[in-house]
């Protein structure tokens, strides 16, 4: 797990080594344990390593082939890795190190691009052929490890993160607008655009061939791997599907002990953590588990329900680890919003400082924390929103009906009155056609009795997990410690995929609440047992974990904002948000900021959403413009 940089100049002078220790000292949060740097006429590459696997010199980056041709930067943990040498070895291939990084250099050296759908984990690297002056940049099949570039025909600039392209020279930095109308329409950014204009992502799935002469370099994306939610009735009986799942899991989980640092693993309440700690736990005796509950002195309503250490705590002592809990208090939120932003340096879905505090935590600990993200996008487990789009019977209604749902913060009809003071440059982009061609992107005009469903599951894995996975891979690289993801192990994933749908929502099709995004937290009082998501992985936990069995219900992990917002923090937000003349009100309506605040601190509306955002948005400025 670590972080890199690199670029490709046609001018040398752009090139210099000063340029590339500024990009990767920008890294040095991302591998605190060693760096390295290598360079020839116009390629030049730089690493940061966290070292996990053979924490060696050997294991050091960049890694070059005993011939010199070929050089690698690599950031991640390829799970299988041990398989795949074995195979190389079986055909001649030598090793002189213990860890993965040979592994994958090893494995692109001998098959291409081949060898990326080989690889069962998460990464991102950069590999060059000196022969060919071929550069190949790869992303793993989710987006677990994030890969950025810019671009302009004479200079490729690439990295880990986007704050280490922002000090190349020729680089300005400016707010790409059309990423801020995305960002404000679904508190995401759905296409590889960033807040910062001119600097892209690669899309999970893909690997993109560089090409260069004296004159252009050239770029060529290839989409190795994509989702297809389709059930296959040739996988058994739901029993035989269960078992199978299991089975997966428990094989997934075990991947990811493999270790020279040492593991830990969030825990809460709910089935993800809890079953990745019943077969952890075996492994690892006195394994650390952390866990983040709220002050609810201000707390209201739902979110009095929020803080989930009660049941996290019994659990831990059930299953004997090492448990370590935090408290946050509201002042903790509006403390960690600047060091939070700089983390991120895009703003992506929900609010995320409780994640923040949460890896802050782990960190002092451990080097490797498990957690459940991923689960509920493979497995259903937001049943709510798929049933927002219910009823529709082609593919025009269901994308219309699912879009107005997915409009989390501004709806289009708004966005004149919101965007006014850039309103003529970005009144063009059609958010509703970005929505579209996700879903049309998986099953088109072909419906079926589970082609809702499917693509519900398809568009969250395509936007909504992306999200997910950037920020939690910002926010612990930030703290120097790694984030594995269980549920998102190549073959548990490849089976659920074809899996029953009614092994993930119970009686699909049943009438049940559209729910508010704002309204956050405990959605038991809106759902019933019978309607719920992860069906199979609440079958699991049941028979797992008898003692903590029955129906447990969908949290979330977010803090009590709404009640925070109108009570301990009413004095921040305005500080923050009615000063008028913050740059942020060079691309928003001023009027309409203050109406929002208004109305969710008088108790007429939920705005937590969307006034999270705004303080995003301004802090993102405040540090970058």
């Amino acid at each position: 797990m670590c972080g890199f940089a690199g670029l490709i100049a046609l001018d040398n002078n752009d090139n210099s080594l000063e340029v590339l220790r500024k990009m990767n000292n920008a890294l040095a949060h991302r591998g605190p344990d060693d760096h390295g740097a290598w360079q020839a006429t116009n390629i030049g590459l730089v690493h940061r390593r966290l070292a996990i696997l053979d924490q060696t010199k050997k294991a050091s980056q960049p890694m070059t082939s005993e011939s010199e041709r070929y050089v690698l930067v690599y950031n991640g943990e390829i799970y299988n890795f041990k398989e795949i040498r074995e195979e190389l070895s079986a055909d001649g291939v030598k090793f002189n190190s213990n860890g993965d990084t040979e592994v994958v250099l090893a494995s692109l050296i001998k098959w291409g691009t081949k060898a990326i759908p080989k690889f069962n984990g998460m990464f991102s690297f950069a590999f060059y052929d000196s022969a060919t002056k071929k550069l190949i940049l790869a992303r793993d099949r989710y987006g677990i490890k994030p890969l950025y570039f810019h671009y302009n025909g004479s200079l490729l600039v690439f990295a880990s993160e986007e704050k280490a392209i922002r000090l190349h020279p020729l680089y300005r930095v400016n707010l790409d607008l059309l990423a801020l109308v995305e960002y404000f329409t679904f508190q995401n950014i759905l296409t590889n655009r960033t807040f910062y204009e001119g600097i892209e992502s690669v899309s999970p799935g893909t690997f993109l061939e560089v090409f260069f002469d004296s004159k252009n370099i050239y770029l060529n994306h290839k989409q190795y791997w994509d989702f297809k939610f389709q059930e296959e009735s040739s996988l058994g009986d739901q029993n035989e599907q269960k078992e199978e799942v299991e089975r997966l899991f428990s094989q997934a989980v075990n991947r990811c002990l493999i270790s020279d640092a040492a593991v830990g693993q969030y825990l809460s309440s709910g089935i993800d953590t809890a079953l990745i700690a019943t077969e952890a736990s075996n492994k690892i005796s006195n394994m650390n588990t952390f866990t983040i509950g709220f002050n609810s002195e201000n707390a209201t309503g739902l979110e009095l329900g929020f803080d989930e250490r009660t049941e996290a705590a019994a659990l831990a002592r059930y299953l004997g680890t090492l448990h370590h809990e935090y408290e946050l208090q509201p002042g903790d939120m509006q403390s960690c919003i600047p060091e939070l932003s700089k983390a991120l340096d895009t703003p992506r879905v929900g609010q995320s400082y409780p994640n923040f505090f949460a890896a802050q935590l782990a960190s002092r600990h451990v080097k490797v924390v498990l957690s459940g993200t991923g689960s509920d996008e493979i497995f259903g487990g937001y049943p709510w929103r798929y049933f927002a789009a219910m009823g529709t019977e082609n593919f025009h209604e269901f994308s219309n009906a699912y879009y107005n749902y997915w409009q989390r913060l501004v709806p289009d009809q708004l966005k004149p009155q919101v965007f006014k003071p850039v309103w003529d440059v970005v009144r063009d982009y059609n958010t509703k056609d970005i929505f579209y061609n996700i879903l049309r992107a998986h099953e088109g005009d072909k419906r079926g009795k589970f082609s809702n469903l499917n693509s519900s599951l398809y568009l969250e894995a395509k936007s909504f997990l992306i999200g997910l996975l950037n920020i939690e891979d910002k926010i612990h690289m930030h703290f120097g410690i790694e984030n594995r993801v269980p549920y998102l192990d190549n073959d548990l994933v490849d089976f659920v995929l074809r899996l029953d749908p009614a092994l993930k929502i119970n009686n699909f099709g049943k009438n049940v609440y559209s729910i508010d995004e704002n309204t956050s937290g405990d959605k038991k009082s809106f759902l019933k047992p019978s309607e719920s998501g992860k069906r199979v992985l609440r079958e699991i936990y049941e028979s797992r974990l008898p003692t903590f069995g029955g129906w447990k219900e969908k949290k979330g992990f977010a803090g009590p904002d709404s009640s925070w917002f109108r009570g301990p923090s009413i004095g921040y937000l305005r500080h923050e948000l009615l000063e008028k003349n913050h740059k942020m009100y060079d691309y928003l309506e001023f009027g309409e900021v203050s109406r929002v605040l208004e109305n969710h601190i008088s108790g007429r509306e939920n705005r937590r959403l969307l006034l999270w955002s705004y303080l995003s948005l301004k802090n993102w400025l405040d540090i970058n413009l």
